[in-house]
């Protein structure tokens, strides 16, 4: 179910330009309403119910807005005068578009609850993990997402990392993962919908962007790591989840729902003296061995007896790390 928008307001020009930009960018999302009269608005809200409302203000202030969940209104930000009625949030009105539309779900979706049920797209999940690190784990997630994108499929990376990568591969242009962070900690809101609100999209894959700073992703539990991949699940085909090396109670959650399990490594000693730790010491893999699949990436040479699949990846040399990770994806992944 989508979120039913109204949009009422006297400039049709901005009304135009803002129901474009949802009806391009969001038709999966929103489904929008547009009306410029008090007439047509008092019209529609009496007709129909709606979760949002985006509105000017003479249009709030004389229209029934009572069955309008969330009424919003247009806010010029130089008519610092005027007197806000106190029962409604507020829009700066000339935002970037897309920010606009972000902070609207990012509302709505704290004040929802779970009026809108989950329309799961089971997506196939998989996670990305190396016991060590610097072995190329970010560029082999990020190359595995893109060689699941040729059949126009929805692909999501999530990173989980305890300090982010995303920085270093995306423009980072949109709202950080933290207010997710903070709802999920909070048990209190649609996480899914904030998330479908925040999420970029680059390169043909979605991202949400790193956290604000480190201590936000120190304050997840396994169970709201679990709710948070289910929650892009339903937003995608496919979701490659990007994690830490440590091997702690979140990330064998991960292990837990994942559908397949890429473990990096790398011809640096310490990575394969880890490796073989972790596939012959702990009980972790044994429960993850038949969906694990060795990634042995920069030319890796991996001992055949520790897995039924393997891939392994050449050494590329470059400088520019989205570069690197679409090469890898052109052929290595592909069965």
């Amino acid at each position: 179910m989508r979120v039913k928008i109204l949009i009422a307001t006297l400039d049709t020009e901005y009304a135009r330009l803002l129901s474009d930009y949802i009806s391009e960018h969001h038709n999966d999302t929103i489904e929008v309403s547009v009306c410029s009269t008090l007439e047509s608005t008092q019209e529609f809200v009496s007709k129909r119910r709606y979760d949002v409302a985006l509105m000017d203000m003479m249009l709030i202030e004389n229209a029934d807005t009572s069955a309008i969940h969330l009424p919003l209104l247009l806010w010029p930000e130089n008519e610092t005068h005027a007197k806000i009625p106190a029962v409604f949030g507020k829009i700066h009105k000339y935002r970037r578009v897309s920010t606009i539309v972000a902070t609207i779900l990012e509302r709505y979706a704290k004040v929802s609850g779970n009026r809108h049920g989950p329309e799961i797209k089971n997506a196939n999940i998989t996670a990305v993990w190396s016991p060590a690190g610097g072995v190329g784990k970010t560029t082999v997630a990020l190359a595995y997402a893109v060689s699941t994108n040729p059949e126009d499929k929805e692909v999501f990376y999530l990173n989980l990392e305890a300090f982010s990568s995303v920085p270093g591969y995306f423009s980072e242009n949109g709202k950080s993962i933290s207010s997710v962070f903070e709802m999920l900690d909070n048990s209190n809101g649609n996480v899914k919908m904030l998330v479908q609100g925040i999420c970029c999209r680059e390169n043909g894959i979605k991202y949400l962007t790193s956290p604000d700073n480190y201590d936000d992703m120190c304050i997840l539990s396994a169970a709201n790591i679990k709710e948070l991949v289910t929650s892009c699940a339903e937003l995608a085909d496919e979701l490659v989840i990007d994690l830490s090396c440590a091997c702690d109670s979140r990330t064998r959650q991960v292990f837990d729902i994942a559908d397949k399990v890429l473990i990096v490594t790398s011809s640096v000693i310490s990575a394969e003296t880890k490796l073989a730790q972790f596939m012959s010491q702990n009980n972790v893999f044994e429960s993850i061995k038949d969906k694990t699949t060795i990634v042995a990436n920069k030319g890796a040479k991996v001992n055949e007896q520790f897995s039924e699949t393997m891939i392994s990846l050449p050494y590329i040399q470059s400088n520019d790390a989205t570069e690197i990770y679409r090469i890898l994806s052109e052929n290595s992944f592909r069965s």
